[in-house]
């Protein structure tokens, strides 16, 4: 029911029922209608920042999910980051203990990629450019880092294929085939001072005298070409002499048979001859040298394959003793 209201009259002394006037029908009309606009203003406020829309929970979900795969991808760029450095850490201490170059110099190492203008456009992200922006500088000193070591591995491998050849090259087994050589060896003549079979006075011994059977087989004690090929009646007799590079050389006398020729390249192992007692000899037996530049060393430091440390030892005792040579 509609409520109707009354004024009083004094003129009338009676209520009588009031009727509103033209203004203020407008003036009500307009409180009404700003009523009605700025409460749906507010609920429109409220709606915007705190009811979003199927589209916006949409977005939410799917920045929620980049925002968690972003931070992985940074927890994985900081994990190669740490491993990487490992990797150069054990190149540094490889090149320097080991191979005897100097490590991947730490400036170069932590050094920028320049142009620190580069991703200054990505700055203009106001919410999230400065976080794009470090991800992206990351990367780009992983990649540096990564293509720094890849040319310091691709050296390192290119030093240790040269050293390889080196260490295959340098004499370091016995002359003499093991199966056939005694362990228990009684008569060994070494290097130095030895009283000479024939002339029964001191001379000096360059190298060392292995005895063994006649045929047994000599073999090359590292990788060379052979250099000399000689049969002589004294001194070394039928001999050999391979030249393996950095140096080395080393000579096998008094054989029986020469199983090479001049020029002829030869691995370490390898049967170039056979034991005999040619030349001045007084029994069969190989003299063996290792030299350095042309003048002779102990061979007895480049004879501990097949042998136990204790055994070792005993062939060292054995070579040192000042006894006869057999030549």
């Amino acid at each position: 029911m509609k409520r109707e209201k009354y004024v009083y009259n004094p003129n009338t002394l009676t209520y009588e029922k009031h009727q509103l006037g033209t203004k203020e029908i407008i003036k009500r009309s307009i409180g009404i209608t700003s009523g009605v606009i700025l409460t749906s203003i507010l609920l429109c406020a409220f709606a915007y920042y705190y009811l979003p829309s199927p589209k916006e929970r949409a977005q939410k979900r799917e920045l929620d999910q980049l925002s968690m795969q972003y931070e992985l991808l940074t927890n994985e760029m900081n994990s190669m980051a740490q491993e990487l450095g490992k990797v150069q850490e054990k190149d540094a201490n490889i090149h320097r203990v080991i191979l005897g170059m100097d490590p991947i110099d730490e400036n170069v190492w932590e050094g920028g990629i320049g142009g620190s203008e580069k991703y200054d456009y990505i700055t203009n992200y106001s919410n999230t450019g400065k976080i794009i922006k470090q991800s992206l500088s990351k990367l780009d000193k992983l990649k540096l880092q990564f293509e720094i070591q890849k040319r310091s591995l691709d050296t390192l491998e290119m030093l240790a294929d040269s050293r390889k050849e080196k260490l295959a090259s340098i004499p370091s087994i016995k002359p003499v085939r093991a199966d056939h050589l005694k362990r228990n060896i009684l008569k060994l003549s070494g290097y130095g001072y030895r009283i000479h079979p024939i002339h029964n006075v001191k001379k000096f011994h360059k190298g060392i005298d292995f005895t063994a059977p006649k045929g047994t087989a000599i073999i090359s004690s590292g990788d060379g070409k052979v250099i000399r090929v000689e049969e002589k009646k004294r001194g070394y007799g039928k001999n050999i002499i391979i030249d393996h590079g950095y140096g080395y050389t080393t000579l096998y006398g008094h054989l029986s048979e020469i199983d090479v020729e001049v020029g002829e390249k030869v691995t370490r192992g390898q049967v170039i001859g056979k034991i005999g007692s040619t030349g001045t000899s007084t029994a069969p037996h190989l003299h063996y040298e290792v030299r350095i530049n042309g003048n002779a060393v102990n061979p007895i430091d480049y004879c501990m394959d097949g042998l136990t440390p204790e055994e070792y030892q005993i062939l060292v005792h054995r070579a040192a003793e000042e006894n006869q040579s057999f030549d």
